[in-house]
């Protein structure tokens, strides 16, 4: 084959390619090229490692693409957790749901406790699990999902929207419980729910409310019981009794704010001391902390239900 021979037919090879939508390979080609000629390389093995960086290509950008569908609200990770500030989660029980094996079973997460608990952490973090293993997730706060079902009403799209929340692989419905429901959304979590568990897709859930109180979330007993036995059938209950990490922070935070405080009661100077002697004591009454006593008051904590 002539020069001009092979030229061609690297351009039409290029060609081909981006026909193919093969845009990694048609970028990597020529070095790929270049080292198989170099290494002496087989066909296959060159065809193999340039399809190889198509394939990664592809995969990465498949998986970006579920990520914007799941718009997680924060970067959570389940390997981030601290078992150990937490340890009424069961790390066992958390680390079998990360292999997956709830969704071929169409079994429902639900994670109780009170704020800050790290709920939505582990909820987000299985989310991520579930992306990168190749399906598609859609994170939602229970109020949003209420309300993009009423506006879906309002414009006639109900059908759709519905469809829309049944079809992947997990959804995954942050706060309820946080937010007071009235009939008209607890009828439409209903919906949610029920086509949901009648598609076998599995729904990871947190709440800060305990089942019992649940009719008092939605005004409605009946719908809170037929919720319940929908999640309940086939699901795992996963309630963390525990501090919150934000309290935990912020205790910190004070802890080094009042080490940082000086003395608001210093002691008097030492008699011959060029600040001491029997001269008259003036307060600089600038200072704030020279006006009195500084008192920290302690902070609440979270009760759970």
């Amino acid at each position: 084959m002539t020069g001009t021979d092979a030229a061609a037919s690297y351009q039409t090879l290029r060609g081909h390619l981006a026909y193919l939508k093969l845009t990694r390979a048609e970028e990597l080609l020529a070095a790929h090229l270049e080292a198989a000629r170099a290494q002496q390389l087989s066909h296959v093995a060159f065809l193999e490692a340039l399809l190889g960086e198509e394939v990664a290509s592809t995969r990465e950008r498949r998986h970006r693409a579920r990520l914007r569908f799941a718009h997680f609200p924060v970067e959570k990770r389940l390997a981030d957790f601290d078992f150990d500030f937490q340890p009424s989660v069961d790390r066992a029980l958390v680390e079998e749901l990360a292999t997956l094996a709830f969704l071929d079973a169409g079994t429902h997460t639900l994670f109780m406790g009170p704020p800050g608990v790290g709920k939505t952490h582990l909820a987000i973090g299985l989310g991520h699990e579930v992306v990168a293993a190749g399906y598609r997730v859609y994170y939602t706060t229970a109020a949003d999902l209420v309300a993009a079902m009423h506006t879906a009403f309002l414009e006639g799209a109900w059908t759709q929207k519905l469809r829309f929340y049944t079809a992947p692989s997990l959804l995954v419905v942050d706060e309820l419980g946080y937010l007071p429901m009235d009939r008209r959304g607890a009828h439409a979590l209903f919906q949610v729910v029920d086509r949901r568990n009648q598609a076998g897709n599995s729904i990871c859930l947190t709440t800060n409310r305990s089942f019992a109180s649940w009719g008092e979330i939605f005004e409605d007993d009946a719908v809170a019981a037929a919720i319940l036995d929908r999640l309940l059938g086939n699901a795992v209950v996963i309630n963390i009794r525990g501090e919150s990490y934000r309290m935990r922070t912020h205790r910190r935070l004070l802890e080094e704010t009042r080490k940082g405080v000086p003395d608001a009661h210093p002691p008097p100077p030492a008699r011959g001391d060029p600040q001491g002697g029997d001269h008259q004591d003036l307060t600089d009454l600038s200072d704030p902390t020279a006006c009195g006593e500084i008192r920290w008051q302690p902070l609440g904590t979270f009760v759970g239900s």
